[in-house]
């Protein structure tokens, strides 16, 4: 029988509630006086049924897999569609995954068809008639609970790592009487959509950030940004140039040479370092190469970085580099681009790689794989820039770079809602199963009564 100690014959009702309520020298914390502890093993009346799909081919299941759980809907599939035997489950049963890292994650069968319900194995399988289910849904994914499923793991890391269902077993639980469940559960839940309403616009803030970026980068390099700024002064008008006759590329030192010459130790950049408009330099490695070779692979302060390869998205990011480090080299799979300072400003040439005009071309004429994308240096030198006057150029860049950061702080801030609420939630279930929402009624029956219904209903599940 899975979650349930197998009953010792012989004691009565009233022994059994009394090796049930956990004493309370050994309870974690303190609750109301009219709530129990208890362990999961006293509730949990689920008995262990596998079924074999491939027996009934033509059947329909309701199946509930982690995976399908977190696209909020259960799979409804033909027996024959499913690999292997799985749990046999029942409506209102709670199910509580047991492999890293998705411990804690819990679901109840809801029942949406007529048809029957399976778990896969990944699921530890509460079953309990007294208990509010979604009392039981919250308890879980709160704090105490989930420290307790982290703390007491086993397996060779990551997702190899599980929870072992005879120890979960065996954790104790604060029950309230029936109705204060209930109380808890709205109470929660009420709290919860009111934050999930702020939370939903603040992940909109977030994830609206490229978009506005792009639109913003878009008005720079079709001249809108500045159309007030040409008014007042004398602007040429934007021409077309390869980048290789305004500015020199210099390649990277490839790794793992041997040389028969003096060499020295220098730091170097990896790609892993250049993102996406900004520099990762919490790791620098030091790489080998021919002393008479060092200014040849030297950062010049003001060179652009472009990676050769990356992810679609990231194919093109331009990154100026300001000097960080002295003495600083780069690898053969980042290129250097030194502007003509009286022709080409850095962060102009940076921002517009980045602009959908830049990235538009390098898709165009990249070497493309099924998630990859690479460019090479010929591509690289002639990709066509729209040149205004340097003064203009100027001009973009410093709107550029205030209207971003604005959008960057926006980002922030919203990011930073996002973490608050986390919080918030992670308290109030905290403060929930402490009997702390101010929903618990100290006349009411002691749950002591529900324990014992417990109990009694154990002793005669089949």
């Amino acid at each position: 029988m899975a979650g349930k100690r197998k009953k010792e014959s012989g004691l009565t009702l009233e022994e059994r509630l009394k090796r049930a309520l956990v004493p309370e020298e050994e309870q974690p914390y303190h609750v109301p006086e009219n709530w129990v502890w208890t362990r999961l093993d006293e509730i949990n009346h689920f008995f262990s049924q596998t079924l074999n799909p491939a027996t009934r081919p033509e059947q329909i299941f309701e199946l509930y897999s982690v995976p399908s759980c977190e696209n909020n809907f259960p799979e409804i599939v033909l027996g024959s569609e499913i690999g292997s035997s799985k749990q046999y489950v029942l409506k209102n049963d709670i199910l509580l995954c047991k492999i890293n890292p998705r411990i804690n994650r819990v679901w109840i069968v809801t029942g949406h068809t007529d048809h029957s319900y399976l778990a896969s194995s990944e699921w530890i399988v509460v079953r309990t008639t007294r208990c509010n289910p979604r009392y039981l849904l919250w308890l879980f994914q709160g704090p105490y609970f989930r420290e307790q499923m982290l703390s007491n793991v086993s397996g060779v890391g990551g997702s190899l790592m599980r929870a072992q269902p005879k120890w979960v077993n065996r954790y104790m639980l604060p029950i309230p009487p029936g109705q204060e469940q209930e109380r808890i559960v709205d109470r929660i839940e009420s709290l919860f959509a009111k934050l999930d309403e702020a939370k939903e616009k603040a992940q909109a803030a977030v994830d609206g950030f490229e978009t506005r970026k792009s639109a913003i980068l878009q008005k720079a390099f079709t001249s809108m940004l500045t159309k007030s700024w040409r008014e007042k002064h004398t602007a040429t008008t934007w021409v077309k140039v390869r980048l290789e006759t305004i500015a020199a590329l210099q390649t990277g030192l490839m790794k793992g040479k041997h040389y028969d010459t003096a060499t020295v130790q220098r730091p170097y950049l990896r790609v892993a370092n250049v993102q996406d408009g900004f520099l990762d330099l919490g790791e620098i490695k030091m790489i080998e190469v021919e002393e008479t070779k060092v200014n040849r692979y030297m950062l010049q302060t003001n060179d652009v970085l472009f990676t050769e390869g990356g992810d679609f998205d990231k194919l093109g990011r331009g990154t100026v580099w300001k000097g960080e480090i002295k003495n600083c080299l780069h690898q053969n799979h980042i290129f250097a681009v030194r502007p003509q300072k009286d022709r080409l400003d850095p962060y102009f040439l940076s921002y517009q790689a980045g602009s959908r005009y830049g990235k538009q071309y390098f898709l165009s004429c990249s070497k493309q794989t099924t998630n990859l994308a690479s460019i090479n240096s010929k591509q690289l030198n002639s990709f066509p820039v729209l040149l205004p006057c340097i003064s203009e150029q100027q001009e973009i860049v410093r709107i550029l770079d205030d209207l971003l950061a604005k959008e960057q702080k926006a980002k922030e801030a919203a990011a930073a809602v996002l973490e608050r609420i986390d919080l918030i939630k992670k308290s109030i279930l905290a403060r929930a199963f402490r009997g702390e929402l101010g929903t618990n009624d100290p006349s009411e029956e002691s749950a002591v009564e529900l324990l014992k219904q417990c109990l009694a209903e154990g002793e005669v599940v089949p």
